[in-house]
């Protein structure tokens, strides 16, 4: 079985950018540094358990306060 390089590169940088985004927009609700949170699941996305593990971690931690 061939396993084309061109398309696992395609794969994981499509990945990476949608964890970044989700990572985002959770982390905007979940945490109080949005743009460190994106950046945290794009390097760990780069292994694609530890990203879908990092997206889980911020979707069951609480809601952040906000500041008023």
């Amino acid at each position: 079985m061939n396993i084309n390089a061109t398309l696992a590169g395609q794969f994981l940088t499509i990945f990476i950018l949608i964890v970044s985004l989700l990572s985002y927009f959770l982390g905007k609700r979940k945490t109080t540094t949005p743009k460190l949170a994106a950046l945290i699941g794009a390097a760990l996305s780069i292994i694609p358990p530890l990203g879908l593990i990092y997206l889980a971690v911020l979707v069951l931690k609480k809601d952040v306060e906000p500041v008023s």
